[in-house]
């Protein structure tokens, strides 16, 4: 498939999706959300970490309102349900873990496609608004899931009542976000992480996500039990061989995702 409002690039294992719509503040659109989808979708048979970033001074600036004649045109429960729900659940359901590499401001639903990703990191000039509200609506694309889970309900509504801009440093405290980077390490601390997961053990890193995601919904026993056998599968693998002889020989470990 061809893109034309994404970028996307694979190096070293580290596959790049760079939102590729300066001009608007890379404002999501119906295009750029099947380029997404497809992408998304597409990377993960030859890539062992997926990046997510913007191009130019913004992250994402949440849904292009021009992408209908007029805003009160806009069927929002078609193009959430269609749209938005295939995009967000191939993100979050994505085999190789994921990270939004926030370069820039991150509004509406941008702010929530960074957060549908497994790391987030932040340049510290950046800021999240759940800016729905301004406009007469409630968050969407995930924020009323995200949220809550990840700052707590006090926090979560407030962020979504006030509407008001949360910095990356704010994110990074309240527990929105992995971590807030000075503006020029910036990319060399994302490009750093990314490399990090690319070469660790994938295996792993899949059922390292399932387990943590699936404790929400488990009680203690039922979790444990989940713990066991997705331990079990990673005991099975050439990287957990790998990684025992690796502490044992004293060296770093050379592992092969599998």
């Amino acid at each position: 498939m061809q893109y034309d409002t994404i970028n996307l690039s694979v190096r070293n294992q580290i596959a790049v999706l760079e939102l590729n719509r300066p001009d608007l503040m890379n404002a999501l659109n119906t295009q750029m959300r099947a380029e997404i989808l497809h992408a998304v979708k597409d990377v993960q048979s030859n890539a062992r970490a997926l990046v997510f970033t913007g191009k130019g001074r913004a992250f994402c600036s949440g849904q292009d309102l021009g992408d209908a004649t007029s805003a009160a045109r806009i069927d929002m429960e078609r193009t959430l349900r269609d749209e938005y729900v295939p995009m967000l659940m191939a993100i979050y359901e994505c085999e190789i873990p994921t990270i939004s590499a926030v370069n820039g401001p991150a509004a509406g639903a941008g702010a929530n496609l960074a957060l549908a990703a497994d790391v987030v990191i932040a340049t510290e000039s950046a800021v999240f608004l759940q800016a729905f509200t301004r406009i007469g609506l409630i968050p969407d694309a995930g924020g009323t899931y995200f949220l809550p889970r990840q700052i707590g309900l006090a926090k979560a509504m407030g962020a979504a009542l006030f509407a008001e801009p949360v910095t990356a440093q704010q994110a990074s405290d309240w527990g929105m976000i992995w971590e807030a980077v000075p503006d020029d390490k910036f990319e060399t601390v994302w490009k750093d992480r990314a490399a990090h997961l690319a070469n660790g053990p994938s295996v792993a890193y899949k059922h390292v996500k399932k387990a943590l995601r699936s404790s929400f919904e488990n009680d203690l026993e039922r979790q444990l039990i989940l713990e066991a056998k997705l331990q079990g599968e990673c005991g099975k693998t050439h990287d957990f061989r790998e990684g025992v002889l690796a502490f044992l020989d004293k060296r770093a470990a050379n592992y092969e995702g599998r």
